[in-house]
């Protein structure tokens, strides 16, 4: 009966996002050149001397401050280059502020905190990332991508370079906790196993422990990343929302969920695919880092995530947003763009970035976003080791 009762409030459900625009608000935020180097200073982004900094998930605390949770990555000259540095040695840190818009100060690393020291110890303990903070009944879940190098004699793992080796590993884990000063101490629980790993791993070469032959491509392929843990009140569960990795024959990121009555776990994924738009031409679209959140007054879902190509939106690749009654089948709204790929600032300027993704929330009381945090560089970052990514905090106000 209460499952009847759950499908018969999703049906009936109204849509009123359908109406909603977006707009993101100006910035605190000064861009100076030093060393040839792009530095980026002010109130609202957060950035680390000789890191790359990426991520950046903020929750409230006890103490009525915010925290920020992010990733880094030693950078400077005798470091590895960023599309290599995530992979190899991300570590996970904590910041705080007096307001959940800005002036973020750091209180230090708490995870992973040795980088790029090669270490297998554990399933997550070579690279850590992917943060994701969510607060349960008075508790603290921080849920993150971690991951270790399988080694050079795995099966299938000839000819891979170690960072290849490690970005097919990738699993995600859940960190809980009853405060963040118990955190800092170095009081949380973790399981000794990944809170999800991927089904299947179907690839037509070069990797890693692959799937039999014949085996179908779930959405959880190969690796399980981008985590978004949301609570479904009409019947008491938790969906975790992941991307994989399918080629069909090229590369493209898929989304998936997965399931649970605990945001411990045991999660149990499905088989549908989520946040899949139809199209009419035979292009494959692609999407990462998917932020859900549950609207109480709207009875509905929305999931802000980085659309690679622009087709979520009809424009330039940007943030997009879909809506959904039960979590698992998603639509595009009337407006389904949800920023641009651009930062706004306070004397007028408006500077285009390359990069702005993992976008988090926070949120008023009445479920809607108020400040969007975001993973950002102004210029391509993948073959730099400067150090110039940074998490940008923008205001965002809603109107109709």
């Amino acid at each position: 009966m209460k499952i009847i009762y759950c499908l018969i409030l999703l049906m009936c459900a109204s849509f009123l996002q359908s109406a909603k625009k977006y707009t993101p608000g100006k910035l605190d935020i000064r861009i100076e050149i030093v060393d040839g180097i792009k530095k980026v200073t002010g109130t609202s982004c957060f950035s680390l001397e000789n890191h790359f900094v990426w991520c950046g998930s903020v929750c409230s605390g006890d103490d009525q401050k915010y925290y920020l949770f992010y990733s880094a990555m030693e950078s400077g000259c005798n470091s590895p280059v960023f599309n290599q540095a995530w992979v190899l040695g991300s570590k996970l840190g904590v910041a705080v502020s007096d307001t959940p818009y800005g002036n973020f100060k750091d209180l230090g690393f708490f995870y992973n905190i040795d980088g790029y020291t090669a270490d297998s110890s554990s399933w997550d303990a070579q690279t850590s990332s992917n943060t994701h903070i969510q607060k349960f009944d008075g508790k603290y879940y921080l849920y993150y991508c971690g991951s270790s190098d399988p080694g050079e004699f795995a099966t299938g793992a000839k000819g891979l370079t170690k960072r290849d080796r490690v970005q097919q590993n990738q699993k995600i884990g859940v960190l809980c906790f009853n405060s963040i000063a118990e955190l800092l101490e170095g009081k949380y629980t973790k399981n000794e196993h990944p809170l999800l790993s991927p089904r299947t791993r179907v690839k037509p070469n070069t990797i890693v422990n692959p799937s039999s032959e014949g085996t179908v491509a779930m959405p959880d392929n190969i690796i399980v990343v981008n985590p978004s843990v949301v609570y479904r009140p009409c019947d008491s569960t938790y969906l975790l929302y992941f991307k994989g990795n399918i080629y069909d024959p090229y590369w493209r990121g898929l989304h998936g969920v997965a399931t649970s009555k605990s945001p411990t776990g045991p999660f149990i994924a499905l088989d549908e695919v989520v946040f899949d738009l139809k199209i009419l031409t035979n292009e494959k679209l692609s999407a990462e880092d998917p932020y859900v959140w549950y609207h109480r007054k709207d009875k509905c879902f929305y999931a802000v995530f980085k659309d690679f190509t622009g087709h979520f939106t009809k424009s330039e690749p940007c943030l997009a947003i879909m809506q959904s009654q039960d979590g698992i089948n998603w639509t595009l709204p009337e407006n389904s763009l949800f920023a641009k790929k651009e930062l706004s600032l306070l004397n007028g300027d408006v500077i285009a970035v390359n990069r702005l993704e993992r976008p988090q929330l926070f949120f008023d009381e009445n479920d809607n976003p108020i400040v969007l945090y975001a993973a950002c560089a102004i210029e391509d970052i993948n073959k730099k080791n400067d150090g110039s990514s940074f998490n940008v905090h923008i205001p965002i106000t809603i109107t109709k």
